[in-house]
């Protein structure tokens, strides 16, 4: 069975026009590249068909895969969060209690994270250690660089 996806309206969305994309523009491309390679002659000697053929293959894995999230996913219904613990869909400030740094995060689901938008997905271990805890609450979460200590400084709504 495979895991639930949690996503926004709007991150289905953009699954759905990026799926819908690789099938009306990508697909038809890899087909034209595959057939203009076969045209030059020699299937068994011909490097451009084979790199065609591995592309077409690439491109139809990623569809698959893009289909399972989609059939997969649940939307969240943002109005029966709880913001007073940290979870999926809610905008946390952390402190970590080392360095003093505070940091501003939204846990959102794999497909939607971006770090430089400041969208960390829920199984990473930094959420992963944050999820349950509430304003004030201390977590040590355990990170490929180490035992990080946090403090839960503030749980809003994302905007």
């Amino acid at each position: 069975m495979s895991k639930l996806n949690y996503l926004t309206e709007d991150g289905l969305k953009k699954l759905k026009d990026e799926l819908n994309h690789l099938k009306s523009v990508e697909r038809p491309q890899a087909s034209q590249a595959i057939a203009e390679a076969r045209d030059k002659g020699d299937l068994s000697e011909n490097a451009e068909y084979d790199a065609a053929k591995e592309a077409q293959g690439l491109l139809e894995l990623k569809i698959s895969k893009m289909e399972q999230i989609i059939q997969n996913s649940r939307i969240i219904d943002e109005s029966k969060i709880d913001y007073s613990k940290v979870q999926i869909m809610t905008k946390i400030k952390i402190r970590n209690t080392k360095n003093n740094a505070e940091m501003e995060y939204s846990i959102v689901s794999e497909s939607e994270a971006d770090l430089k938008k400041g969208k960390i997905a829920v199984n990473t271990p930094i959420a992963k250690g944050l999820l349950g805890k509430k304003v004030g609450e201390k977590s040590v979460v355990t990170a490929p660089a180490g035992n990080m200590e946090f403090e839960i400084l503030d749980i809003s709504p994302m905007s």
